[in-house]
């Protein structure tokens, strides 16, 4: 033996979490509050849904409603869908999603390089389409699928209760005072939100959701026309922001070309809503989480600004 210590090797999914938490510098700057997010891009899957899809998934493993002879399916924006297609991958599992036909060809071509299959619903009933076409499926025939229902899935908050605000509050020592995350599935809000609050009861959540039912910001519901994720508990905020489509498309361009950061379009939300909370409080920290990043939106027509911005 040489004496050298050989790191133990790693499968993919444990190399889901503790993602990069960065400072927001150019975009925003103050003495007295500061702005931080939490790169979920960098997860092996490429977004902030490897964390419930994995722990849905292994829940359903440890209750025995999944094995090798059933399909995992579900209805998904398109992360969920490609994290199941992921970690399916990885543990040897057919994968079935329902997903609107207007998800960014990128999303596409991801999970057919996973080996997924996955139908196409009416675009213009977003992800309540995609949820109806999986329940008529599963309904047919259940004994052959294993389905999730990330919308309804306690194991989808509970994956952030454990990993993610745990992650955030320890790297900032404590130093939080508000928690800002888009409302899709309703998961990382619940899940962030209810472990920060155990923490510290004076941590402000504030959620915050596209500004119209017809919207560009994948994996967000508009809560008020859409249907209500079972997981989701409107109590729990101290706010809820809207955001618009537009905003978060030129926030995204800002991101890269500012703070050298390639996000996605929920991101680009997620930054939005979190200048708005800086800009009404006179100290603090707060914190937000990146979805994912923009290489699935590549495609995207936003990219071709020529606009010079500058910080504020």
């Amino acid at each position: 033996m040489s004496g050298l210590v050989v790191e133990q090797k790693k499968s993919v999914l444990q190399r889901i979490g503790n993602t990069p938490l960065v400072e927001i510098s150019r975009i925003f700057r103050s003495d007295r509050v500061r702005i931080f997010a939490k790169l979920e891009w960098f997860n092996p899957g490429g977004s902030v849904k490897d964390r419930p899809a994995y722990n849905m998934i292994r829940t359903g493993e440890e209750s025995g409603q999944l094995h090798h002879g059933k399909t995992i399916i579900d209805s998904t924006s398109g992360n969920t869908g490609i994290a199941y297609a992921m970690i399916g991958a990885a543990k040897g599992y057919r994968v079935l999603l329902a997903m609107p036909a207007n998800a960014s060809v990128e999303r596409k071509q991801i999970l057919r390089s996973y080996g997924a299959q996955f139908l196409l619903t009416d675009p213009l009933e977003g992800s309540d389409g995609a949820i109806v076409a999986i329940r008529e499926l599963y309904q047919k025939s259940p004994e052959n699928y294993f389905y999730p229902d990330q919308y309804s899935n306690d194991a989808n908050w509970k994956a952030h209760y454990h990993s993610t605000a745990p992650e955030i509050y320890e790297e900032l020592h404590g130093e939080v005072t508000h928690f800002v995350a888009g409302l899709g599935t309703s998961g990382t809000f619940m899940g962030t939100g209810r472990r920060l609050r155990e923490y510290d009861a004076s941590i402000q959540l504030i959620s915050f959701i596209p500004d119209s039912p017809f919207h560009g910001l994948e994996g967000l519901k508009h809560m008020p026309t859409a249907m209500v994720p079972h997981i989701y508990d409107p109590a729990l905020a101290d706010e809820r922001l809207e955001i618009s489509t537009e905003e978060a498309h030129r926030m995204v361009v800002r991101l890269a070309r500012e703070e050298g950061l390639f996000a996605g379009v929920s991101s680009g939300a997620a930054m939005v809503a979190a200048l708005q909370v800086a800009r009404n409080i006179h100290k603090g920290t707060i914190v937000t989480l990146f979805p994912d990043g923009g290489d699935k939106y590549l495609s995207e027509e936003f990219w071709e600004s020529k606009e010079v911005v500058g910080g504020s």
